[in-house]
């Protein structure tokens, strides 16, 4: 197996607080989504998606609740996925017209390798679910960081398959569990271009 990332240290073991790296300032700045429409073959294979998950993993979590869970679709498992999106937008949206009957029957084709991410939050626990939720959506961002330092082009999608109780029900998601994310990684078939990107100044206040 081809090791993507160093072994995380045993439990318990002092490490930096800070890993200064040029290399890496550098590429969270230019840190960049590829377009659903521009995601080819190949993508990470069942080993790597694993290794990739386990650093995606690493992110701020309240009380260690791990209040996630991750739903991997490659080769025939997208196309049984799509077979049964276009039977739930049917049965969801009885006017739905051709081309999303046809768009919802090729949702996983667009990428080789798709990764759900499950918001799985204990509601039971102190910790409030809206922190457990945030969890969910910064496991979501790493996985794309983590694909993306890998060599794998990705982007984050929702769409109307995340809020559809139908998909919920197919996935087996519980009540208080609902779809985070899903990402799409593969290889770019053409380098993505920088889009317009928030002023940040604008929406900054110190006090």
């Amino acid at each position: 197996m081809q090791k993507l990332f160093p072994s995380a240290p045993a439990t318990g073991t002092p490490m930096a607080a800070t890993n200064a790296s040029a290399e890496a300032r550098s590429f969270l700045a230019l840190r960049r989504s590829s377009s659903k429409r521009l995601l080819a073959e190949p993508g990470p294979d069942q080993d790597q998606v694993s290794q990739l998950l386990y650093v995606a993993a690493r992110v701020s979590d309240h009380r260690r609740l791990s209040p996630w869970r991750f739903e991997v679709f490659q080769g025939a498992a997208r196309e049984h996925f799509n077979l049964a999106a276009q039977e739930i937008l049917k049965a969801e949206k009885p006017d739905a017209s051709a081309q999303e009957l046809s768009d919802a029957a090729g949702l996983f084709n667009r990428a080789p390798t798709i990764v759900i991410v499950i918001s799985s939050p204990d509601t039971t626990h102190k910790t409030p679910v809206w922190e457990q939720e945030l969890s969910a959506g910064a496991v979501c961002h790493n996985l794309l960081l983590s694909a993306n330092a890998a060599g794998w082009a990705g982007c984050w999608l929702t769409e109307w398959v995340s809020y559809s109780a139908g998909i919920s029900a197919w996935l087996g998601l519980s009540e208080s569990e609902r779809v985070a994310g899903m990402i799409y990684l593969g290889t770019a078939s053409s380098p993505p271009q920088e889009r317009m990107r928030p002023d940040v100044k604008a929406i900054t206040t110190f006090r």
